[in-house]
């Protein structure tokens, strides 16, 4: 049967005059503009929740979002912060105890599939505990050229794997008012499950590119006219706030993967090198750098108020 999610539902034309009704429970219902209607599905093998099939089987996930176009929000905030980016909604995912989170959803020209908290569980591979999961389509990227071509302040990340990191990085860009962001070919997805949740849907709030190659990728970024700052631990390295008082016409910061950094290459390439000085006592410790979500923060706070 038909369950409401809005207050505003009515009932399915369908089922009036006589009309025949599906005998299968978690048959597909029509939806009307204003009208969420939810759809009862009781089994993890039913085909149209394959776009939430192990979910915390990263290795799986990466590659099969990808080739298929989707990604996966979780939670009312980021899925209506997707929506309102223009991201289309696929289907939607409720676990029942948490049916009355579908009222916060709005409006969604899409299936709202209802299944048992077990079932859930079986399906993704944890527990859903953020109330709704949506799958929603990706959109074309446009080329770094295309994405820099108004922008003054970017970041450029270089192979980093960790999807929280990258999550991070973005809400920081965004907060901060940085224009837009840069990835390596190598880098991991910002529209991971868990970079989406970490950003907060601020993923979808900065735009971002992917590089076609890596060796000369900071090479387009300054035959555009982009001065290439490079973040690293070296203590012989400029600190970032001395390099931005430099020249911060159009400006790029970089910053490497999480164990080694920067590549050989890139920190060649780059205009100059910048670092984030460390306190005497620190380095004394063997403390020589922050992780690279803090040194983001701290250069794109120091860029933003130059």
């Amino acid at each position: 049967m038909d369950r409401c999610a809005h207050p505003n539902v009515r009932s399915d034309p369908s089922s009036r005059g006589g009309q025949p009704r599906a005998g299968l429970a978690g048959r597909d219902r029509r939806q009307t503009r204003g009208v969420l209607r939810t759809v009862d599905i009781d089994s993890p093998d039913d085909p149209r929740l394959a776009d939430y099939t192990r979910l915390t089987d990263a290795g799986l996930r990466t590659h099969l979002e990808v080739e298929q176009g989707l990604f996966i929000a979780e939670g009312t905030k980021v899925i209506t912060r997707a929506v309102a980016a223009g991201y289309p909604v696929r289907s939607m995912l409720l676990a029942r105890s948490r049916q009355a989170d579908a009222a916060a959803l709005g409006e969604v020209a899409a299936p709202v599939y209802l299944v048992p908290d077990e079932v859930a569980e079986r399906l993704t591979g944890y527990r859903v505990h953020r109330g709704a999961l949506a799958s929603l389509a990706r959109k074309p990227l446009p080329t770094v050229r295309e994405l820099i071509a108004g922008a003054r302040r970017i970041v450029v990340l270089e192979d980093l794997v960790d999807h929280a990191n990258v999550g991070a990085i973005f809400r920081c860009a965004a907060a901060l008012g940085v224009d837009a962001v840069v990835l390596s070919p190598r880098c991991a997805d910002p529209l991971y499950r868990r970079s989406v949740k970490v950003s907060m849907g601020a993923v979808f709030a900065i735009p971002y590119a992917r590089m076609a190659g890596w060796f000369d990728g900071l090479g387009e970024l300054k035959s555009e006219g982009f001065r290439v700052l490079a973040l690293t631990p070296d203590d012989a390295a400029t600190p970032v706030k001395l390099a931005l008082e430099e020249n911060n016409e159009r400006v790029a910061l970089a910053f490497g993967t999480e164990g080694d950094g920067l590549s050989a290459r890139w920190l060649h390439e780059a205009d100059k090198a910048v670092r984030i000085p460390m306190s005497p006592a620190a380095r004394a410790a063997g403390v020589d750098s922050l992780n690279v979500v803090a040194a983001a923060a701290i250069a794109c706070q120091l860029l933003a108020g130059e």
